[in-house]
């Protein structure tokens, strides 16, 4: 750290404190060349992770309305919330992972029927029946179908 009154590269820390929120830390930090005193903040560098829509804009990812869209579809079941947390999650984590911090909402779609799928069929398919926008009762009709022959 480069004392602000000389220039110097290195100092010591005399003291260290976090904030209430968790999110910074301030120090206390003394120049080893001039001996003056100066506080610097430690940020927590937050990348927006950003989510592709079908229409190609971007939004930032919020792990909420992931998290509602999943209770949504799981009411009255007994699928618990912790179960559809760590499916949210396991999205963030392949979120964090990825190289551009980017998500397409197809991917993140597929990936939330196929974990619903295993869980609990009636809340995939009320997932399935939102996201992909059936167009009629036949179509709901032959993915129910297709659910049947998997058993």
């Amino acid at each position: 750290m480069k004392c602000p009154f000389c220039g110097y590269e290195e100092s010591k820390v005399i003291d260290s404190r976090e904030s209430k929120n968790g999110m910074t830390i301030r120090r206390r930090r003394e120049c080893l060349s001039c001996q003056k005193r100066f506080t610097t903040y430690e940020k927590i560098e937050e990348v927006p992770y950003m989510v592709v829509k079908k229409d190609g804009t971007r939004q930032p990812f919020d792990s909420q309305k992931i998290l509602r869209g999943m209770i949504k579809a799981c009411e009255k079941r007994t699928v618990p919330l912790s179960t559809l947390e760590e499916i949210v999650e396991e999205i963030e984590s392949q979120l964090q992972e990825k190289p551009d911090k980017e998500m397409s909402t197809t991917e993140i779609g597929q990936y939330v029927m196929k974990r619903l799928k295993q869980l609990d069929k009636v809340a995939y398919v009320r997932f399935a029946s939102v996201y992909r926008e059936f167009k009629d009762v036949v179509e709901f009709k032959e993915e129910l179908e297709r659910l049947l022959k998997e058993k």
